[in-house]
């Protein structure tokens, strides 16, 4: 079996496992992580299965924690040679180089990806968490996969759950998950999920179709955890509102309901803060911008976007403001080059087709109104490039523009921070991604002002060094104080103080989330 990193492939981060230590902590329980995907795939490579290291985000996330503690990940297996390799109980050792712990793995058949993932998942959940209701397409079917499905992941949760066991799920593919599995494990395991995207406000939920199912299986979680304030504000409002026999305490942010108390908080996610630094200065990171300034027409002042093509991402509004920008600056027409690094997504749904579409038509507008022979205002790239590359891109961007119309945390914001080894680089940042309450020293904007968001652009630009330089140094400061291990440590160690009694998680003495 080989290793295979190469194309959409991550470098496997060698010795992650010991950056944090919760083998001890958990002693007394294993931990179950339960995600919609999982962190290592197989595929096959003619006749050859090779293993694809998924990077970025939860998984890659999480990978450390599991190899520390050495628990079960169940997960959709969605590689086509998955089943090659796994034994009698559809698992596999974890990671493949040098297992500590075991990956189980869900099947699913295209109906269910289709109804279940494509269809309840991001056609219902997601448009309407990110207040988005005129993109909702709710079949019948969608919901009966979703609910079939969160069976079937509890399934595989209750063959690997022992009592005394913290099961933690992840995100909105899983709402219904925690109150089946709390008819099904023992009473002394901590159920718990951390919803990544936002929560949004109850006049906007409400139109949720099947929402108060909704809560009520997220009410079967001991521990639900949230990025920032608000978001639990929402969920708490939405809950009092839509379940009568909820009792509802917004001071500690528990909520009673059929027996059971559910306690609602915050733990804002971070980033590996000194991976993407040291990444950022390496060699590879370098021959990265050499090759890219001398393949594509770059200004001397970059400025950047990284994205999944989104519609909750402000892209359209984005290139609105540099259009705008450039209309009221034509001296910085040929000195200022606006970098998209782009991700096809969800491509299956008519809606992401048709932002894709709005996004393309946008970028040639710009470029075709202020382009010319030897410059091109707005480059557009989707091709694969290496986590190094990419940070080699952070660094040596003058400004990043990141501006998505509702986010739960935005990580990309937190990464081009982490690059920014020489502090001088202006992060421009919408007002609605839950990061902005973190990094209050970036330049913050309303997407759907094109006017202030031209303006922000402009002063960054004109930002003397000085102020540069101690804006980034105080954003390297909010990054590291809220890195990924730190809130990594903030959940698990709520989910134990649960479990051996020691109160509430929002109690003094106890984790808070910032």
């Amino acid at each position: 079996m080989s290793n295979n990193t190469a194309g959409t492939r991550a470098e496997t981060e060698q010795g992650a496992a010991q950056s944090v230590d919760w083998g001890d902590a958990i002693s007394d329980g294993g931990l179950v992580v339960v995600s919609n995907r999982q962190p290592y795939s197989h595929t096959y490579d003619g006749d050859d299965v090779t293993v694809e290291v998924h990077a970025g985000g939860l998984t890659a996330g999480l990978d450390p924690v599991m190899q520390a503690v050495g628990g079960t990940w169940v997960a959709w297996g969605d590689g086509d040679a998955d089943r090659q390799v796994v034994d009698e109980n559809d698992c596999v050792p974890a990671p493949p180089d040098d297992p500590n712990y075991t990956l189980c793995r869900v099947w699913l058949d295209d109906d269910e990806v289709e109804d279940y993932y494509y269809g309840f998942s991001n056609q219902v959940l997601w448009p309407i968490c990110h207040s988005a209701l005129t993109n909702v397409v709710e079949w019948e079917r969608y919901w009966e996969r979703y609910r079939s499905v969160n069976e079937r992941f509890v399934d595989a949760v209750e063959d690997h759950t022992d009592a005394g066991d913290i099961v933690w799920f992840q995100d909105y593919h899983f709402a219904l998950a925690p109150a089946i599995a709390r008819e099904r494990v023992d009473d002394d395991t901590v159920l718990m999920q951390f919803w990544h995207i936002p929560w949004p406000s109850w006049d906007t939920f409400r139109g949720c179709p099947h929402g108060e199912a909704i809560l009520e299986g997220l009410l079967g979680n001991d521990l639900f955890v949230f990025h920032v304030p608000r978001y639990r504000e929402n969920f708490l409002r939405c809950v009092e509102m839509a379940i009568d026999d909820a009792d509802v305490d917004h001071e500690t942010g528990t909520v009673r309901y059929d027996g059971h108390e559910t306690q609602v908080t915050e733990f804002p996610m971070g980033i590996e803060v000194d991976k993407i630094a040291e990444r950022a200065g390496s060699a590879e990171a370098d021959e990265f911008w050499a090759e890219f300034t001398e393949d594509y027409p770059v200004a001397d002042t970059v400025a950047v976007g990284v994205d999944r093509l989104d519609y909750s991402k402000g892209i359209p509004e984005r290139l609105r403001a540099l259009e705008q920008f450039f209309e009221r600056n034509p001296e910085w027409r040929g000195e200022l080059t606006y970098v998209e690094k782009g991700s096809e997504s969800r491509t299956q749904i008519q809606s992401y087709k048709d932002i894709q579409n709005r996004i393309e038509t946008a970028v040639e507008r710009v470029n075709d109104r202020f382009g010319t022979d030897g410059w091109t205002p707005v480059l557009f790239f989707d091709e694969y490039i290496s986590q190094k590359a990419l940070a080699g891109l952070y660094r040596h961007s003058d400004m990043a523009l990141i501006s998505p119309l509702r986010d739960g945390m935005n990580l990309v914001a937190q990464e081009y921070v982490a690059a920014q080894i020489d502090d001088d680089g202006v992060l421009i940042l919408s007002d609605q991604a839950g990061a902005s309450r973190l990094l209050d020293a970036a330049l913050m904007v309303k997407p759907q002002n094109t006017g202030a968001f031209a303006d922000a652009i402009e002063r960054a630009l004109s930002m003397r060094g000085a102020e540069r330089r101690a804006r980034m140094q105080h954003l390297h400061e909010q990054v590291a104080e809220n890195d990924l291990p730190t809130w990594t440590g903030l959940n698990l160690r709520a989910a134990m103080a649960l479990r051996d009694g020691e109160g509430s998680v929002r109690e003094p003495g106890l984790p808070t989330g910032g």
